[in-house]
């Protein structure tokens, strides 16, 4: 099953690649464990960044878990416990530290709406599809679609698409704010690629603080939020690299960030 998420580092970029084209690149149980095991192994190399997350070329990003694979999850109270199983492929892209961006072209719908909200950055293609169709069939995603999609773009939006389960494309996805950037099909990846080789050539500690402070902001009260966000700045500004930040300001030469 590892041919069915595909891994890559170039650099300080990882990109993770789902495929299965042939079936809209909907999630397996196995596809799920594999996408767990990396959150691990990202979060424990130094020499992984950033993160890109897509889909191989065809009609989709994700079109959510495989329908006829659920039954590998257990039984219902074994499903309700994924979490804690490592099994909620959703969950597992909220909980890497480095930065994710994830590169939309086609459908992105059910679980692939939910990983998608749970990176850091969405660029789409204006042809892709997004949707939380999951009310059609009488239920709603697990997985983090109502809180993260409301947190994204307001509970007014997040309530049209998740109580009518109408599908929007990439568009309006970005009119509303669901994706930050919109790309050609040709272009998505390179464009994915160069936004990623940016924030790579950060300070890796800072970058990881600052997407930890961004999760604060969405969390905590403004005062507590305030007083971490002081507490973070001064973490950043005792690292060495904050050192040579400033040793290369002055010198008027570009960085060279150790992640130290």
């Amino acid at each position: 099953m590892t041919d069915q998420i595909l891994v890559t580092h170039q650099e300080h970029v990882m990109t993770i690649t789902l495929n299965r084209p042939e079936k809209l690149n909907a999630m397996t149980v196995a596809m799920d464990q594999r996408i767990n095991q990396l959150v691990f192994e990202i979060n424990n190399d130094s020499t992984v960044r950033v993160v890109i997350l897509t889909g191989a070329p065809g009609r989709a990003f994700c079109a959510g878990s495989d329908i006829t694979d659920l039954d590998q999850y257990g039984s219902d109270w074994e499903y309700r416990n994924r979490f804690d199983a490592r099994r909620d492929y959703a969950r597992a892209i909220h909980l890497i530290r480095k930065p994710v961006i994830c590169a939309i072209d086609g459908y992105c719908i059910g679980g692939g709406l939910e990983m998608a909200c749970a990176s850091d950055i969405r660029l789409a293609t204006a042809r892709s599809t997004f949707s939380a169709g999951e009310i059609r069939w009488g239920w709603h995603g697990g997985s983090g679609q109502t809180q993260l999609l409301a947190r994204l773009i307001g509970p007014g939006q997040a309530s049209r698409l998740l109580l009518s389960g109408d599908q929007i494309d990439g568009t309006e996805a970005w009119r509303i704010g669901l994706v930050e950037l919109l790309a050609t099909p040709e272009d998505l990846p390179s464009e994915a690629l160069k936004l990623a080789q940016t924030i790579a050539s950060r300070p890796p500690i800072a970058v990881e603080r600052t997407k930890y402070m961004v999760r604060v902001a969405q969390n905590v009260g403004l005062d507590a939020a305030l007083l971490v966000e002081n507490d973070s700045f001064a973490y950043c500004m005792m690292t060495d690299d904050a050192a040579e930040g400033r040793a290369a300001f002055a010198e008027k030469r570009p960085p060279r960030f150790k992640g130290r």
